[in-house]
């Protein structure tokens, strides 16, 4: 680590990091920020991570070296993603002010998600820091995949993204999909661009049968049947109506249907959509066999996820692909929709199967392919767990710290 890259800042205005994932306020995002947290100050980096208060400012301590220092901005309380901008300038003083203290400067700013960045740039233009973005997701690529009836996204957005993406020392991009969009939508330049990919915590997520996960079956009604798993939060981007359809249909193929839980409290704005899916399931006469299990805790998503033969990820975008491979790490096949980020944390025919399909009925056909031949299954069982084991959050954290080092050195 270079003597001048003491303490970074890692801004997250619209997610809290240390805040259990599948909440309306928390995704993968948090998940990737707390974990980077903890390897960069294994590292020897001081890290702090600066988020929106939803109530009063505090500090909380997560490990040695990584301090959640909540912020506070705009209303009390969650807020949806269109008023998070308007509180922008108002947390952005609130980073400049910390960044002021003699005993608390920054020696750069890692901003995640666009509403973050837009927050935190002037404060690297007036500190004369590096300065670091992550958007995770862009407004253009949103509107293009998003289904019908979903507001598209505020040209605010798209112009706040563009001019971020002009104006970053380095972007970093999860995926090379990623990288795709923010050259050709955004006109990021590829020598700023940084392919970093997400991690997986192998020691959480692993293989085989606890005494916890036996409970875990009682507490669904599961008993022996065949366990299909999505997670994530419910809105219409992550497309759970798709898994619960691939169910109605493997039941109209087959004449039965495994359980399929839908691990995930509603996004902000999503409530009527989120009740949507328990009227579907009710309407195509498959509501006995899903399990709504809201926002789960992380080692009850690991049981989850290893009790479950298949795990499915049918959102229309995926940057980071941390449920699959989460699920591989826990030794599940997984079946995703192919997009950014599902390309590369899926491996094809080795860790489970990628579909360029969003029709029901495809995805039934190779669930009940997959369901029916226990010999392949096992088989992509054992290559996703050694796909998995090739995502340490270790490496993810070096070689953002490769980044930081070149851009303070």
């Amino acid at each position: 680590m270079p003597a001048t890259l003491g303490r970074i800042a890692l801004v997250s205005m619209p997610e809290a990091p240390d805040a259990e994932p599948g909440r309306p306020d928390s995704g993968g995002m948090g998940v990737a920020l707390r974990s980077v947290a903890l390897e960069l100050a294994a590292l020897g980096v001081q890290v702090e991570l600066l988020t929106r208060a939803e109530q009063d400012g505090e500090v909380r301590e997560l490990a040695e070296g990584v301090a959640v220092r909540a912020l506070r901005a705009g209303p009390r309380g969650p807020v949806g993603p269109g008023e998070l901008q308007p509180a922008a300038d108002e947390f952005g003083e609130a980073v400049a002010q910390l960044a002021r203290e003699g005993t608390r400067g920054y020696d750069l700013i890692h901003a995640h998600h666009w509403v973050s960045g837009l927050a935190t740039l002037p404060v690297a233009i007036e500190l004369g820091i590096p300065f670091v973005q992550s958007f995770y997701s862009l407004g253009a690529l949103v509107n293009r995949v998003a289904p019908a009836g979903v507001a598209p996204e505020p040209e605010g957005r798209l112009r706040a993204e563009a001019f971020l993406a002009q104006q970053a020392d380095a972007i970093i991009a999860s995926s090379t999909a990623e990288v795709d969009g923010l050259l050709d939508v955004v006109g990021a330049s590829a020598d700023r661009v940084w392919i970093v990919p997400p991690g997986v915590d192998t020691s959480l997520f692993v293989p085989g049968e606890t005494p916890s996960r036996d409970a875990l079956r009682r507490e669904l009604g599961i008993d022996d049947r065949p366990v299909l798993a999505v997670a994530g939060r419910l809105e219409p981007l992550k497309g759970q109506d798709l898994a619960i359809r691939a169910l109605a249909e493997l039941h109209a193929l087959r004449g039965w249907a495994p359980v399929l839980v839908v691990a995930g409290d509603a996004a902000p704005g999503a409530e009527d959509w989120a009740n949507g899916l328990r009227s579907l399931a009710r309407d195509l006469g498959v509501a006995e066999d899903v399990r709504f299990v809201g926002a789960l805790e992380r080692s009850t998503l690991a049981d989850l996820l290893a009790i479950a033969s298949v795990a499915l990820v049918p959102s229309h975008l995926e940057t980071l692909g941390l449920v699959a491979l989460e699920a591989a790490a826990s030794g599940t096949p997984v079946v995703g929709y192919r997009s950014a980020g599902t390309a590369e944390s899926i491996d094809d025919g080795t860790s489970g199967v990628l579909l360029t399909s969003r029709d029901p009925r495809e995805w039934a056909i190779v669930l009940g392919v997959l369901l029916s031949d226990a010999e392949n299954l096992a088989a992509l069982s054992a290559g996703a767990r050694a796909h998995a084991e090739g995502f340490p959050w270790r490496a993810t954290a070096s070689a953002l710290l490769g980044v930081y080092a070149g851009l303070a050195d």
